[in-house]
């Protein structure tokens, strides 16, 4: 069993310290805990709000707008879902500690981006050839 760690309630990673040290890596698993748990809080209040909206509108715009209004809410869950599946990748990486290691070079991914984007998997660079190449292909 893993020991806690004390992370101070005013800690932010400084690159002055080790990289993906104990304090560093406990902040970032803390990050996406919380980030998930807002998420599936949002999902449950949708599916909640969803349910309770299935009522008869006789007023045709109004319906439509109501179903505009629907589809959109879903398009966004759909992708809070997906967001919450890369968190679990996240805290996988941390658990096998792999986490804040660029995928395609294994160089550490800066920690600005990660305090950004903690489910990054790519440092910047790694990052912006892939949008590149992907480009490339797309324009093909």
């Amino acid at each position: 069993m893993k020991q806690e760690v004390f992370l101070p309630d005013n800690y932010s990673p400084a690159e002055n310290e080790p990289f993906m040290n104990e304090l560093q890596v406990e902040y970032f698993r803390r990050k996406l805990l919380t980030w998930k748990s807002e998420l599936l809080a949002g999902s449950k209040d949708t599916i909640e709000g969803l349910q309770d909206g299935t009522r008869n509108i006789p007023d045709v715009t109004d319906r439509a707008s109501e179903e505009t209004d629907r589809a959109l809410e879903l398009r966004t869950r759909d992708r809070q879902r997906k967001l919450v599946s890369k968190i679990d990748g996240a805290l996988r990486r941390i658990e096998e500690g792999e986490f804040g290691y660029c995928t395609v070079t294994g160089e550490p991914i800066s920690l600005k981006r990660l305090d950004a984007r903690p489910i990054a998997t790519m440092s910047l660079e790694a990052q912006e050839r892939h949008e590149r190449r992907e480009k490339v292909h797309r324009d093909e």
